[in-house]
């Protein structure tokens, strides 16, 4: 549904109605929409395929890899694991609170609203949206106007599968943002750039809504010397693959930059532009197998980053740009200057640049001169420098020797640090996203402890005082030991 035919504020009072009858609390309504997710990425796979290649150009292989299987896999896991997750979690209570038992129960946030973006339009709807509905939810879904072909196939086809009366999904550009804003939300979910994020969370603060942010920011590759040649040629396969693999380079988490030695980068470009040829063919935009820019906004921006006579200056392979199809060509910029658009702004596209260094080791100070990434990618086998990157930089995530794998592995966090964003999801961590873990003590009516209450007296804060600094068990020892006169317990 589109913003002419919507009527916001009744439709959040409708959603807010609806999870007040505790129809989507329960593990059947969850499991139902989870099967009806994995119904609809199966039963309408052709039509995703079909949207993907007309919004972004993506082969139909690259559209599996990277949006329709990722959905499966996160459905298929919270579907098999949903119910042991709502089950209250027992906790451990000090014997100080004897007799007490204690547990956590994860209850669902409420009236969620999930903005998704337009790289990847369908995985990044569906994958956030799983996390909603298992941890029962109802949910509002804004697709990105700028991927027109998924909006209209999630706003048309979602409807067909899941609950219409607790999942809504409505397109737009910025009007409708804006008026989607102004309501009051028990939890928003973001993806896309540092800039709308800001809107979205001044907006959500108003009300005090809790948000997840996923940014993206600049990601580093260091390379450091890899002596054993096939070792050199897989770390360079996979920086090829984690550049220009996922949408032509227009990915969050894909390889922004790439720091190596002086003495490196001669084989190194050497055998990138032999990578590039074996993946992508002699002229890629034939290839039809790597994605082209989304709009002619990017491809203008994308376009300008290389107008800087020092830029071009430093370009060492590709270049040429097709203003037609939207297509530029995998591009590597060797040492282009620290100051120019292409090392200051996140590049979104298909352009490599390359910087040398005296010492690897000097690639922790670099990144760490600029804003925190949500993702470096290290290739070394030097255990001393792992742990320094470890300990002396952050980033929402550390991959060592491969590239963009972290996103699929449902047993790691996937967020990012500062200005690449914050929160986390996947597998487990999207239940806990948008669950409330709530703290629940139980005690019994008898055994009371009368130093806790008025009218105080110095024995009662000595008794306080032994209380914080013991369990139970270690003060009944005490009171025990000075009543038999033996020596104070600690």
């Amino acid at each position: 549904m589109d913003a002419a035919g919507w009527d916001v504020e009744e439709t959040v009072r409708e959603l807010r109605q609806y999870f007040k009858t505790g129809e989507t609390k329960s593990v059947t309504w969850r499991k139902n929409q989870l099967t009806a997710v994995l119904d609809l990425v199966h039963e309408k796979e052709d039509a995703i395929f079909k949207a993907l290649h007309q919004d972004l150009g993506k082969h139909h292989v690259e559209a599996y890899r990277d949006e329709v299987g990722g959905v499966v896999k996160s459905a298929t896991k919270s579907l098999s694991c949903v119910e042991k997750w709502m089950t209250p979690k027992k906790t451990d209570i000090p014997l100080l609170f004897f007799p007490a038992k204690g547990e956590v129960l994860s209850e669902p946030l409420g009236v969620v609203l999930i903005f998704s973006s337009w790289n990847f339009p369908i995985m990044l709807t569906l994958d956030p949206l799983i996390g909603a509905i298992s941890a029962g939810n109802v949910v509002v879904i804004k697709p990105s106007e700028q991927a027109p072909a998924c909006s209209s196939f999630l706003a048309n086809t979602i409807p067909q599968y899941l609950d219409s009366k607790a999942i809504k999904v409505i397109e737009g550009g910025t009007d409708i943002c804006e008026l989607l804003l102004r309501q009051k939300w028990d939890k928003i979910f973001f993806t896309g750039s540092p800039r709308v994020a800001s809107v979205v969370m001044s907006a959500a603060a108003r009300n005090l809504t809790p948000v997840t942010l996923e940014l993206g920011g600049k990601c580093p590759a260091i390379l450091d010397s890899l002596p054993n040649p096939s070792e050199f040629k897989f770390a360079v396969k996979r920086i090829v693959g984690g550049k220009w693999g996922p949408c032509s380079g227009q990915a969050c988490i894909g390889v922004d930059y790439l720091l190596v030695e002086e003495k490196l980068s001669s084989s190194l470009i050497e055998l990138l532009r032999k990578i590039i040829r074996i993946f992508y063919g002699q002229n890629p935009v034939e290839s039809k197998v790597i994605s082209r820019i989304i709009n002619k906004h990017h491809f203008e921006r994308l376009c300008n980053l290389l107008k800087d006579p020092l830029v071009e200056a430093s370009i060492v392979h590709g270049g040429s740009v097709d203003e037609e199809n939207l297509f530029i060509e995998p591009t590597i910029l060797l040492d282009p200057p620290l100051d120019s658009l292409v090392m200051t702004e996140e590049i979104f596209g298909p352009l490599l640049p390359i910087i040398t260094l005296n010492k690897i080791q000097e690639s922790i100070g670099f990144i760490n001169a600029r804003p925190k990434p949500l993702a470096i990618y290290a290739f070394t086998k030097d255990e001393t420098f792992k742990r320094k990157i470890l300990s002396e930089t952050s980033s929402g995530s550390v991959i060592f020797n491969d590239t963009l794998v972290q996103f699929l592995c449902d047993t790691l966090p996937f967020g990012g640090v500062g200005q690449s964003g914050f929160g986390r999801y996947h597998g487990k961590y999207s239940f806990d996203t948008f669950s409330h873990e709530k703290a629940v003590m139980h005690r019994k009516l008898f055994l009371e402890i009368e130093p806790r209450y008025p009218p105080w007296d110095k024995f009662k804060l000595e008794f306080i005082k032994l209380a914080y600094k013991l369990n139970y068990v270690g003060l009944l020892l005490h009171i025990l030991g000075s009543k038999l006169g033996l020596k104070r317990y600690n």
